[in-house]
Parts: structure tokens; C-alpha cells; sequence
């Protein structure tokens, strides 16, 4: 079965078009307007290997932070739909990621239930235009449109490039294994003791 989902998201700050296939091969196109945005979006699909093309066209004009909520918004959404019922995936996963001195470690639940710890620990105002305090709230946006728990720390660094890229790569290696099939499990079967995420 096809894990593919196409959003549109059209608003009067953003216009977003975005496919995303999970069991892909990590090609990407991606198209923000922010530089930094768009290296993280690469890496995350890359290392999760997911293939995504995502066009944004937003009001930079304003700040970044509509451009950076509304992708995370609709990239979440994508994966909530590519997941469907979320039959025979493993769920939950740990990835840790080092990047030069930094060391992140994200930990995901395919719960249903969106919710995000995000610490970063980033000094700088801005990452290649990206204001630091909405790379957190990307993480936070992601999480809730995409029905997903989602614990990321980074936990040592000085670099703040590398302490944000280092948190995307452990946010693709989780994703990649919590959406992975569990050869446990029918494919069918829901991982929870519910019956349904």
C-alpha cells in the first residue's frame, strides 16, 4: 500500500503545496524562501528517507515565523495522512544524532495525541534568517498536526547550526523507524492496547 498525502494549505500569509511519500528513497525539492529552512527540511527528509517536495510562498516580507508554523503545520498534516490508520508501525522511537560537537536525541510516539518537549538551547537571534525561537516552534507544530508525541533535546553544543541541524537528523532517524513496518505485528493491527492512535 502507498504511503503518499498531498497537502495544499492556502492562506492570506501562506500558499504551500507539498507531497510527501514515507517509503521513499530521501529525494527532496524544497522551496521555502528561507535558506536555513530548506537545509533543514533537506536533511530531515534525506535521513529519514522520505521523499518530499514542498513550495511555499510566503510573507517574508512580515518575519519568517508564518512561513516556517504553516510548513511544519502542513508537513505534519502530510504525515498524518500518509500514515492512515497507522497499522503495523513500529510507533515509538529513539534516535540520537551527533553533528561535530553537538548531540541531539529525539524520541517519537505515533500516539494520536499531539504533544512536544522541545529544547534546543540556541543562543543566537537567527539562523539564516530563521528566528531560533520558531525553529522550537516548528517542532511544536509539527507535532501537533501531525499527531505525534515528541520529546527533542539537544544536549550539548556550541554551535548553534549544528545543535539545530543535529536536532532535525534525530527527528529523520526517529521518524524513520517509528513509521517502519513492525515485522511483529499484522499489518493491520493498530499498535496500541486501544485499537486505534
Amino acid at each position: 500500500m502507498s504511503r503518499v498525502a498531498t497537502i495544499n494549505r492556502t492562506t492570506k500569509e501562506t500558499s504551500i503545496d507539498l507531497t510527501i511519500e514515507l517509503d521513499g528513497r530521501g529525494r527532496t525539492e524544497v522551496r521555502t524562501g528561507l535558506g536555513f529552512l530548506d537545509h533543514m527540511l533537506t536533511a530531515l527528509a534525506h535521513h529519514a528517507a522520505f521523499d518530499l517536495t514542498l513550495t511555499c510562498r510566503g510573507d517574508l516580507h512580515v518575519d519568517d515565523h508564518h512561513t516556517a508554523e504553516d510548513c511544519a503545520l502542513a508537513l505534519g498534516q502530510a504525515l498524518d495522512a500518509a500514515l492512515g490508520s497507522r497499522g503495523g508501525v513500529r510507533r515509538f522511537a529513539t534516535a540520537y544524532a551527533p553533528l561535530d560537537e553537538a548531540l541531539a536525541r529525539c524520541v517519537v510516539d505515533l500516539s494520536g495525541r499531539p504533544f512536544a518537549v522541545v529544547s534546543l538551547g540556541l543562543s543566537r537571534r537567527d539562523i539564516g534568517g530563521w528566528a531560533c525561537e520558531n525553529i522550537g516552534h516548528f517542532f511544536q507544530s509539527l507535532a501537533a498536526a501531525g499527531r505525534l508525541c515528541l520529546h527533542v533535546d539537544v544536549l550539548r553544543g556550541d554551535n548553534d547550526h549544528h545543535r539545530a541541524e543535529a536536532a532535525f537528523k534525530a527527528l529523520a532517524l526517529a521518524l524513520r523507524h517509528a513509521v517502519s513496518a513492525d515485522p511483529a505485528r499484522d499489518p493491520s493491527s493498530v499498535p496500541s492496547t486501544k485499537g486505534v492512535l
